[in-house]
């Protein structure tokens, strides 16, 4: 059965109202249905909701991707469900192929040993739930070096989108080699988003520019203001000594501030152990006080002379307007020379030794990025093949990772793995798959969304894309996957796969390090 047939289960009209709520754009084919094609989705819209998606990944030594589990989903045959040898999908159109990233023409090499490709990585994402998952993916050719392909069900859950989306190529207990890459839009066939037709499992997403997080850089208060990019204050906790000496010498623009637990006492200056210190007050209050008498000034008595604090133009007028809204008790001025001034006032008060107030000093730290470049350029690109025979040999490749049906286990999800032979069709009507390719192979789920690759150079370590791993099959029933199968790749993919591959993602970095809004 034809999936061009299939959606015309759906009117016309029902086909466009759903495309609107899916926020969609649209390419139609040529038959008479003028049914949609494409439908495409933003995963990360700015390069700021980018960085967030990086940092909730890369925080704490990258404790999210390591908690990340293989993707959960019912995908293994039935002993009511054969495989089928005859029929199955066929060309909408002449045969193709777009070469792989920077190395022209590949041609198959027959070794021993198979060289992994640098492309194959992982992706992940989370839920709706806020569940972390993983599964598989690749670089695959596009103008700008920043597309990956991998399953379409890695990226939509139903309807709906999934969040937090990155790939990793080269992925390994935690690391990432060659960067993350965020995914900003994701490319998918109508089918899948709104039927979830497993013969359109495949996705091609748009990632922008890698970057690495460079070392927190300390900064001025000022220098903090100026910055655009990530910032953040850190406190620490200084002594009681150390707090009044930066409070002397900065006045109301020190980075320090104390934490009341019980309160300091207000005491008289002949208490044991009394503490001189001291508090502001306005102007008036300060000239209605009365002159210091002795070694123990009572408390309220002046404190001489008043404090002179010089400002930058850009502290003045920030607080003028602090002062304006009651925050400011001093006076702003400017002398003969144009020197801008905060003249303060201050009575004396002694107080009560007590531990129960903390002081702390308040650093002030920016956060620089270092963009790495598109994705093909640190890890290249595998090239794009449509309407290839069935039949035909292929390598695939990803980080197998779940346990057979029957719970036997043999993989481990940390590293990439391969499987190698010819095509053939196979069906799943749970899936509503029933012109997908099977491979003879026993990779579990967290390989999905690996690459086929056809015509795999291992000197090159490239080849041609010509399918993904969509789902699993134990043909003979005996709770061991022994297939894997995928979405027939034909026009209708080369041309979801044209429009994303054309399509720009950018860097998430400005020319200074900071990252752009």
């Amino acid at each position: 059965m034809n999936t061009r047939v299939k959606r015309l289960v759906l009117p016309l009209g029902g086909a466009i109202a759903a495309s609107a709520v899916l926020g969609t754009s649209l390419v139609t084919t040529s038959t008479a249905s003028a049914a949609p094609v494409r439908s495409s989705e933003y995963l990360a819209k700015t390069p700021a909701q980018a960085y967030s998606v990086a940092q909730f990944w890369l925080d704490s030594n990258a404790a999210a991707l390591k908690a990340a589990k293989e993707y959960k989903y019912e995908y293994y045959v039935g002993s009511s469900e054969k495989l089928q040898v005859k029929g199955g999908p066929s060309a909408d159109g002449k045969p193709g192929v777009t070469n792989p990233t920077g190395a022209g023409k590949v041609t198959a090499t027959k070794v021993k040993n198979v060289n992994l490709p640098r492309t194959v990585g992982k992706v992940f994402w989370v839920d709706s739930k806020g569940n972390k998952w993983w599964a598989s993916g690749s670089a695959i050719h596009s103008k700008y070096g920043n597309l990956v392909v991998t399953a379409a069900h890695n990226v939509f859950d139903g309807k709906n989108v999934f969040d937090k989306w990155v790939f990793v190529p080269g992925y390994y207990k935690g690391k990432a080699p060659w960067g993350i890459y965020v995914g900003k839009q994701a490319f998918t066939h109508y089918d899948f988003t709104v039927f979830e037709d497993y013969d359109k499992d495949y996705a091609f997403v748009t990632v922008y520019n890698g970057f690495q997080l460079l070392p927190k850089q300390e900064v001025s208060k000022e220098e903090y203001d100026k910055w655009t990019g990530d910032k953040w204050v850190e406190s620490k906790e200084i002594t009681r000594k150390e707090y009044r000496q930066i409070l002397d010498k900065y006045g109301p623009l020190a980075p320090v501030w104390r934490e009341r637990i019980k309160g300091e006492e207000a005491v008289g200056p002949n208490y044991p152990g009394a503490e001189k210190s001291q508090i502001e007050v306005t102007e008036q209050q300060w000239k209605d006080a009365p002159f210091p008498r002795g070694r123990k000034a009572p408390n309220g008595s002046k404190v001489l002379p008043p404090k002179i604090t010089h400002l930058t133009k850009a502290q003045y007028e920030q607080l003028l307007k602090d002062k304006a809204a009651g925050k400011v008790l001093g006076k702003l001025t400017r002398d003969r020379r144009g020197n801008y001034l905060l003249i303060q006032y201050f009575v004396v008060q002694w107080v009560k030794p007590t531990k129960n107030v903390k002081y702390y000093l308040d650093h002030f730290y920016i956060g620089k990025v270092k963009d790495v470049g598109p994705l093909a350029k640190n890890v290249g690109a595998q090239g794009f093949a449509w309407n290839q025979k069935r039949g035909t040999t292929v390598f695939a490749f990803g980080y197998p990772a779940a346990p057979h049906p029957n719970g036997s286990t043999g993989f481990t999800g940390l590293t990439p793995k391969w499987s190698y032979g010819k095509t053939y069709t196979a069906v799943n009507p749970k899936l509503k798959a029933e012109e997908s390719i099977g491979l003879k192979s026993a990779m579990t789920k967290g390989a999905d969304g690996g690459p086929l690759i056809w015509q795999y150079s291992s000197t090159k370590r490239v080849g041609y894309v010509n399918g993904v791993i969509s789902w699993f099959g134990d043909a003979d029933n005996n709770g061991r996957i022994d297939f894997i199968a995928s979405p027939y790749f034909d026009g209708e993919t080369k041309a979801i796969y044209d429009a994303a591959a054309k399509t720009w993602s950018g860097s998430i970095v400005g020319k200074n390090g900071e990252v752009l809004k």
